[in-house]
């Protein structure tokens, strides 16, 4: 009977699991010492070895001639335990057995001594899919389980595990696997079963199934039932997707402002069948590694393409301003959130083409969409003109007559107290955490994390100054999404709401150069000038 490669090829032993040593080796010492926990969770996107490692562990801890932490795999209890008919290791779907009853059931169980082995263990699949019930009668058990009784949890959404029952259990992440490690193993496969698997077609399934080593698989399982001699061709055809071919097609004539020809493309696409949402994800995928190339020329590292790609994204990189790029990647998510739900996908992405097509889209996007040297300087320059003059007054617009307050001498404003929390400009100090909060913003938005590489940032009070050599950086804070996911992972690190002003400190012609923005911010509040955030 045929057998699927995810089922045929799942590891057996920790030595065989792929791109998670992290958890592994861990795993292992716990074993070769004798220190097991009696609960653990395992968390991480679908297909990145949860239950494949929670089943090694449980047969590990019973195995009766481990090695070196690994199970043997030729005792009874190994060959038992891989063969689903060991009693002793219970694993249950909590997707299908979400109820507060399959759990008391499952207490019930606990009472009982093992019948062959030395510890029962639990195996709970997609934990998170518990009731509230359900999760309050398992904590109970979880609090003093027998000490026969092991219990590993595994869930996709960590977040919907109740606090209560991860404090009691020990949390192993697993990442993403690299695609370079997916492909090396697929290509490994191919060679076990006997078929050809060209090394772009491996790369090119080990991108489309976004880290999952299954997922991987069975797309490799696919595209067997075309032929027995894998191309990148046939791979991009049994998984769906557009290809690298028509995607930079695509990417060419929007950088020529060519509306005819990337139609034309997606038209084509279209009648193949070709899903419109998946044509914009990749879409999007591959402008990320132009915009990569782009801000960060010199680290091929960053980009998640084909070798082979590579000279077109940076070709695309030269046609293409940092601005435009932005836009182009604004315009493909905003339509890739539309288009599921509209009826007709096809006018939706045609009408995507023409918008990152347009010339004029693009001369907006410059104009518009991004805060360069020139504009800072056209501030600055506001500023020294109100500070120039004998009669500087705050600014009171929006503010009713009645509550505007008497003016001020501008003499007397130097030794008044500050007004509307403005920090003193000498008090300003570098903030410590700046690396990990660029960790952190790196996670949530990694396209704008790029333009802030070699930043600093100063802070005083509730304002932080944040000092960028790319220009891009300016175009990123521009957009609100952008901006708003920075200030929360300034807060998630800091724990504090600040103000911030963005500054590009690009190098410019020392006799054109500018006072730098603290001092103007000094002479501002000195004189009761309203600083404006850029």
């Amino acid at each position: 009977m045929y057998q699927a490669l995810y089922r045929k090829y799942r590891p057996l032993s920790f030595a065989d699991v792929v791109s998670q040593p992290q958890v592994t080796q861990t795993l292992i010492n716990q074993l070769k010492s004798g220190k097991t926990a009696h609960a653990y969770i395992f968390t991480g996107s679908r297909g990145t070895g949860k239950t494949t490692c929670a089943r090694i562990l449980a047969k590990a801890m019973n195995c009766l001639h481990p090695v070196d932490g690994n199970p043997c795999l030729e005792c009874e209890i190994c060959r038992d335990a891989d063969e689903g008919a060991l009693g002793d290791i219970i694993e249950i779907d909590a997707a299908s057995n979400s109820g507060v009853e399959d759990i008391r059931d499952l207490r019930e169980g606990t009472v009982y001594m093992p019948e062959r082995c030395k510890y029962k263990v639990y195996i709970i699949d997609e934990v998170h899919m518990l009731s509230p019930a359900a999760f309050n009668a398992l904590l109970k058990i979880m609090e003093e389980p027998p000490a026969h009784v092991k219990f590993i949890l595994a869930t996709t959404e960590i977040h919907k595990v109740l606090p209560t029952i991860l404090s009691r259990c020990q949390r192993f992440d697993f990442h993403r696997i690299k695609p370079e490690d997916i492909a090396k193993r697929l290509l490994w496969v191919a060679e076990q079963e006997s078929f050809t698997l060209s090394d772009e077609a491996a790369l090119l399934i080990a991108k489309a199934s976004d880290g999952g080593m299954r997922d991987a698989l069975s797309l490799l399982d696919r595209c067997t039932a075309y032929s027995d001699n894998i191309t990148e061709e046939i791979a991009a055809s049994a998984a769906g997707i557009a290809g690298s071919g028509p995607v930079f097609r695509i990417l060419e004539a929007a950088a020529d402002h060519n509306i005819a020809e990337a139609v034309k493309a997606v038209g084509e696409l279209y009648d193949s069948s070709k899903d419109m949402q998946q044509l914009c994800a990749e879409l999007i995928g591959q402008l990320r590694n132009v915009m990569l190339a782009k801000t960060v020329p010199d680290d091929a590292a960053v980009l998640n393409c084909l070798p082979s790609e590579v000279a077109q994204v940076k070709a695309l990189a030269e046609k293409m301003s940092s601005e435009e790029i932005f836009t182009n990647l604004e315009i493909l998510q905003e339509t890739g959130d539309k288009i599921g739900r509209v009826p007709s996908k096809r006018v939706e992405i045609e009408m995507c083409m023409i918008k990152i097509c347009t010339k004029q889209n693009a001369s907006k996007a410059s104009a518009n969409n991004s805060i360069d040297n020139s504009e800072i300087y056209a501030k600055i320059d506001m500023l020294e003109k109100k500070l120039a003059s004998a009669s500087v007054q705050p600014s009171y617009a929006g503010r009713t007559a009645a509550a505007k307050p008497e003016p001020v001498k501008p003499q007397a404003a130097k030794a008044a107290p500050e007004q509307n929390n403005r920090p003193d400009p000498s008090s300003f100090t570098p903030v410590e955490q700046w690396a990990d909060i660029l960790e952190e913003y790196k996670a949530a938005c990694p396209s704008g994390s790029a333009a802030l590489v070699g930043s600093y940032a100063l802070e005083s009070g509730d304002m932080m100054l944040i000092f960028s050599e790319n220009s891009f950086f300016m175009a990123v804070m521009k957009t609100a999404d952008n901006a708003e996911k920075l200030k929360k992972a300034i807060y998630k690190i800091t724990g504090k709401n600040y103000r911030i002003c963005a500054k590009c400190t690009a190098k410019s012609d020392g006799a054109n150069s500018k006072p730098p923005i603290e001092s103007i911010l000094k002479k501002a509040q000195e004189n009761g000038i309203p600083t404006e955030q850029s």
